[in-house]
């Protein structure tokens, strides 16, 4: 825009465009915040809508699981029954629950041991390696790697055996 005098009137022609740009200008961003608040507000509904549809969805599926479940359980209770009463025709109603309580513990105790070894060992802990690392990480000590004897393309030496066994650290004067 030229710099005029102070004193001097602008021409009707640049105060309209000044004005009208203003009114452009602050119309335009009311427009655009009140897209945004409206864009904003549709978008957090849509969210709102789809989290609850998922959220009935996992519900159902797990009333069903637990249903599926508790349905099992009366079913494996009739088959041990039906068990018990096929063995009580041979031996007497107490000697066959005995027998069929005996088969339940078996294979309660076959499943936790299943269960156990796909953990990786006891307790939770996993099971120790079967094979010494070869670093020297993680507190164990370093191992040279060696090939046996009679292994192809290395000479065998006499008295070459096992490294000797580590001396256990001292823990204190509590030990």
């Amino acid at each position: 825009m030229p710099v005029q005098d102070k004193n001097v009137p602008l021409p009707d022609k640049t105060l309209g465009d000044a004005l009208s740009h203003v009114v452009h200008d602050a119309v335009r961003e009311s427009l655009r915040d009140s897209l945004r608040t409206v864009l904003r507000e549709e978008l957090r509904e849509e969210l709102r809508a789809e989290l609850s549809r998922a959220t009935r969805k996992q519900r159902r599926k797990a009333a069903l699981y637990a249903a599926s479940g508790a349905v099992g359980l009366y079913a494996g209770a009739a088959a041990a029954l039906s068990l018990g009463l096929v063995i009580a025709l041979g031996l007497p109603g107490w000697a066959a629950a005995l027998i069929v309580t005996a088969l339940l513990a078996v294979a309660a105790l076959l499943m936790r041991n299943a269960a156990r070894a796909e953990r990786g060992g006891v307790g939770g802990v996993p099971a120790a390696p079967k094979t010494p690392p070869t670093g020297g990480t993680a507190g164990f000590p370093t191992v040279p790697p060696s090939a046996g004897p009679g292994t192809p393309g290395t000479p065998e030496t006499p008295g070459a055996g096992p490294p000797p066994p580590l001396a256990p650290k001292s823990r204190g004067p509590l030990e």
